[in-house]
């Protein structure tokens, strides 16, 4: 059997750009019902996108909310992987962090790239 493709999800960007935080989990998502093993990393601004209670009030006109794309995304096996010192720059404890996200340094993230066939960044 051969090994599943892989894709890497880079974002970047938080509430203040709807559009752009929204896109990865949509492309994510057809690509998981293609089989792809997904992985969605948070960096910078984009971390305040896992702080329990805001992707509730991100929508995008014309588009499935944020919080229904995320939570597919998280049960269907996506691995939401979010940088630890990228949460301490902004002062955002690990329990304020929604369930499913694992946290983790460059190291993770730098080894989902390498294992991946394609790297996309928002």
């Amino acid at each position: 059997m051969s090994e599943p493709e892989k894709m890497v999800y880079v974002l970047t960007h938080g509430a203040e750009d709807p559009e752009r935080c929204t896109f990865p989990f949509v492309l994510a998502g057809a690509a998981m019902a293609m089989d792809v093993q997904c992985t969605v990393v948070i960096q910078g601004s984009a971390v305040f996108l896992v702080k329990k209670g805001i992707i509730e009030h991100v929508k995008v006109p014309g588009l499935t909310p944020l919080k229904e794309l995320v939570d597919n995304f998280l049960e269907n096996g996506g691995e939401l992987l979010v940088c630890i010192p990228c949460l301490e720059e902004r002062g955002i404890q690990a329990s304020d962090v929604i369930e499913g996200a694992t946290l983790g340094k460059s190291g993770k993230v730098v080894s989902r790239i390498l294992e991946a066939n394609a790297t996309l960044v928002y």
